[in-house]
């Protein structure tokens, strides 16, 4: 295993690490403990993913379009195929340094705002939670674990919009985010059904190659109802018409979780998929 493999296993795996300690034992921890697991581990992630952009950017010594790496056969069959993989290139090295560096900061801000508040262990668990979705979603090599991030950062954002779920208001709008969420979730479904009849695969580069041998007016109809239903679940998630109607009542949560998932990251992930 090279450097580069490691890198893209650790990455995901570090919030996902502090996600479970902090939620199975956070609450006999202290405050600064707490916040000293969440940090760690978010900042090793952030260090992990500036090492393996470091590695990877073309020019360097791996002068590579893209690294993808196959940890094992996740659901193989005789007509379809969905490793369990990563995929590093120059758009998920970006979508990753900014969801880890950001996420860190916003980590950091996290600890001052929230020291007065309960569930200080619940919280940073839900918000290293968050991350390991995302980052998920980010390094995915295809559409199938995409979409588990992708309904990962769906779970993640309704515990922390209705983190506060004392308050009827905060809980409701923990779960109007979640069902709207399903609905545009919905449209990326059938996008992918799609793409399974079209090309036998939900790899990106299987899809990419697919599309590339593809005369131009074949896009008239099954690719542009494929992109069509992709688009749904990006409005979703983004909180585009006609699906953001969540997004104001989300502001129920805590001011970090609006940084997060707002501003930073989370409706992000529909113009990444979108872009990908």
């Amino acid at each position: 295993m090279n450097h580069v493999d490691l890198h893209l296993w650790v990455i995901p795996l570090l919030p996902l690490a502090g996600a479970a300690i902090n939620g199975l034992f956070g609450r006999h921890f202290k405050n600064w403990m707490v916040s000293a697991v969440a940090l760690f581990f978010t900042a090793v992630s952030f260090g992990s993913a500036l090492s393996a952009v470091w590695i990877a950017w073309p020019g360097s010594n791996v002068d590579l379009p893209h690294i993808e790496t196959l940890p094992f056969a996740w659901i193989w069959t005789t007509g379809f195929q969905a490793p369990f993989g990563f995929y590093l290139d120059q758009l998920s090295m970006v979508m990753v340094l900014v969801v880890t560096g950001i996420g860190f900061l916003i980590h950091i801000y996290s600890v001052g705002y929230m020291a007065h508040e309960g569930g200080f262990y619940r919280f940073f668990s839900y918000l290293n939670l968050f991350m390991f979705f995302m980052l998920t979603l980010v390094l995915a090599n295809n559409y199938l674990l995409m979409f588990v991030g992708w309904e990962g950062v769906g779970l993640a954002s309704y515990l922390l919009i209705g983190f506060f779920f004392l308050k009827n208001s905060a809980a409701d709008a923990g779960k109007k985010a979640f069902i709207v969420n399903r609905i545009g979730d919905f449209g990326f479904l059938i996008g992918m059904f799609l793409l399974i009849k079209q090309f036998g695969s939900l790899n990106f580069d299987t899809v990419f190659q697919g599309v590339s041998k593809l005369p131009p007016e074949f896009g008239w109809g099954i690719l542009t109802a494929t992109a069509l239903c992709l688009m749904v679940g990006a409005t979703g998630k983004s909180a585009q018409i006609p699906l953001y109607v969540w997004l104001p009542d989300a502001m129920e949560g805590p001011t970090p979780v609006s940084a997060l998932i707002h501003a930073a990251t989370m409706v992000t992930a529909g113009i990444y998929m979108i872009a990908r």
